[in-house]
């Protein structure tokens, strides 16, 4: 069980998952980000599965109680891509409302490009479409500082963990769970997995080459942003809506901080809802 909810092992795209599986009726698909693990939903999945959805919500690959592949092309967004739809395959579901935050809607931004037959509608959180509103700005460079640390295998691990997690604790510092990540992220490999996820997507060389041309997104679609959010800007979500060629909404959520579903669980609930529904 996590955090009340029903879990089971799901074996996709050759990897073991963790996966929460709560519910009957329509899937909802919850997709996680970086520090988190399927933990980040615990207020969204019982309100999901009281209206009458069946809830999916895994330990991305690398992360909290799923196997952590060796390689860092192992982490490339596709294979989370292919990761989704194998749990869905193994579990069932064929078609799913799918829900991401943080790299998890980078995941669900592909998912529903790439599988707009298994898409019934998208909700984006703080992540817009990947390469929406061209190269940074200064805000953006700014914002996104560490993930330039990251890229350091080796050295980011040791800067991050150094005097109980100091930097660490500061880089995340507008995060409630932040102790919980220090514990997921504290056995061994763990952390290494997680910054693997910044060392296969966002590589140095990434800033002096043309994103790839993805296909819009056809489902209805929601995006969501918060003005306390420390890592990523506005005008990225709002420049999303040029990639969706389905019905579009925006919601800008005042105050919260990055994680949305942690800080404004009642409203993000009630969004999502309104959506799917």
């Amino acid at each position: 069980m996590t955090g009340g909810q029903p879990t089971r092992r799901v074996e996709a795209n050759g990897l073991s998952f963790h996966v929460t599986d709560s519910g009957e009726g329509p899937a909802v698909v919850l997709l996680h980000g970086f520090p988190d693990t399927a933990d980040l939903w615990r207020d969204q999945i019982a309100p999901l599965v009281d209206a009458g959805f069946r809830c999916i919500a895994p330990d991305m690959r690398g992360r909290g109680r799923t196997g952590r592949p060796d390689a860092v092309a192992d982490y490339a967004l596709r294979n989370m891509v292919a990761d989704v739809a194998g749990i869905m395959d193994a579990l069932g579901v064929n078609r799913a409302h799918v829900v991401g935050h943080d790299w998890g809607a980078a995941v669900a931004w592909l998912f529903a490009s790439a599988f707009p037959d298994r898409t019934d509608t998208l909700t984006a959180i703080s992540v817009g479409f990947p390469g929406a509103g061209g190269p940074p700005d200064l805000e953006g460079l700014q914002k996104g500082w560490y993930r330039i640390l990251f890229q350091f295998d080796g050295i980011a691990e040791e800067a991050l963990r150094r005097n109980d997690w100091r930097l660490f604790r500061e880089l995340f510092r507008s995060a409630s769970r932040v102790d919980e990540y220090v514990t997921t992220l504290s056995v061994p490999d763990a952390l290494t997995a997680g910054l693997n996820w910044y060392r296969a997507n966002l590589p140095p060389e990434s800033f002096t080459r043309d994103p790839r041309q993805l296909p819009p997104v056809q489902a209805p679609t929601l995006g969501v942003w918060s003005t306390g959010d420390d890592y990523l800007t506005e005008n990225r979500m709002i420049a999303s809506s040029e990639h969706v060629t389905g019905p579009w909404r925006y919601e800008r959520v005042e105050g919260a901080s990055h994680w949305i579903p942690i800080d404004e669980p009642d409203r993000l609930n009630r969004l999502i809802l309104e959506h799917i529904t």
